[in-house]
């Protein structure tokens, strides 16, 4: 005999269940599978969600930070942006951890001179770093009086009006001979700014401080497969005029080692926000950046 057939009594009071029209053993059935098919359902959503977020951020389009002032002018310290994965294809270095599960590199593209580029900085290769790609395999690059050089033809360069940086948190001005104050009185940092323009019609502002050693440079001859980088703010930034030693400097660094390609500006803000005091994260932030391309 089925249970369903020894569980179906005439209603009785002894029974209370019974009495009120309910089979008791397929309650039972019923309540104890529910919590079971609510678990199943949240764990293949969270599995979904996190198998939706790796896809998203490996290989279609993921956030960066900028931690420092290598990219004055066009970057701020406090910017945050999304870099676009598809650009040059992908490699180990696409994905979460640097897991090699992708040999060499797939669905490759060369970047473009000017380009800003996220990449695994060597000798390590584990920190992402952000540059802009000044050589391209086969070219010869030097500096001279702090002028870029490109197979033997100078990069040409037009002062610009000085570029006003506002000291925040985030900010301070080197020397204080950068030292100034806005239309309001507000302190900044005026730093000499040029126009550059790159063979390819490129253009972009970088900063030119003064006389650095990293102004005069020999030939750098770049190799198949690398590419030469620099960042804009020319005489704070450990490039690739640099060896690649760990936190030294970067070398010619291969184009294997690409992450992703700038692209929006997401967020920024200048670092005065406290965490304590909500209003002061809509205070703190650069609300004419936000969206901006770069």
């Amino acid at each position: 005999m089925s249970e369903t057939d020894t569980a179906a009594p005439a209603p009785s009071s002894a029974n209370p269940a019974s009495g009120s029209g309910q089979n008791p053993a397929t309650n039972r059935d019923k309540h104890s599978g529910q919590p079971a098919k609510k678990d199943e359902s949240f764990l293949s959503f969270l599995f979904w969600l996190v198998l939706g977020v790796v896809v998203l951020r490996s290989f279609i389009i993921s956030p960066f930070n900028i931690p420092s002032e290598s990219m004055l002018p066009r970057l701020l310290n406090g910017d945050y942006l999304f870099a676009s994965k598809w650009s040059y294809g992908y490699s180990k270095y696409s994905l979460p951890f640097s897991l090699p599960l992708i040999p060499g590199r797939v669905f490759a593209s060369q970047p473009a001179r000017g380009d800003v580029v996220i990449f695994k900085a060597p000798p390590g290769n584990d920190v992402d770093y952000i540059k802009r790609v000044i050589g391209l395999p086969g070219d010869e690059v030097q500096v001279k009086g702090g002028q870029v050089w490109i197979n033997g033809k100078a990069v040409p360069r037009v002062k610009q009006p000085d570029f006003a940086l506002p000291v925040t948190p985030n900010t301070h001005c080197y020397a204080p001979e950068f030292e100034g104050t806005d239309a309001k009185g507000g302190p900044v940092c005026n730093y000499p700014q040029y126009r550059e323009t790159l063979p390819n019609g490129k253009s972009y502002n970088v900063l030119d401080l003064g006389h650095t050693p990293q102004d005069d440079t020999g030939v750098y001859v770049v190799p198949e497969g690398h590419m030469f980088l620099m960042g804009d703010n020319r005489d704070n930034s450990l490039d690739s005029r640099f060896p690649a030693v760990e936190g030294q400097g970067i070398g010619i660094v291969p184009q294997d080692n690409l992450v992703g390609k700038a692209a929006i500006m997401m967020f920024s803000t200048d670092g005065s926000a406290n965490w304590f005091l909500p209003w002061t994260w809509f205070t703190a932030a650069r609300w004419s950046r936000i969206g901006s391309i770069i």
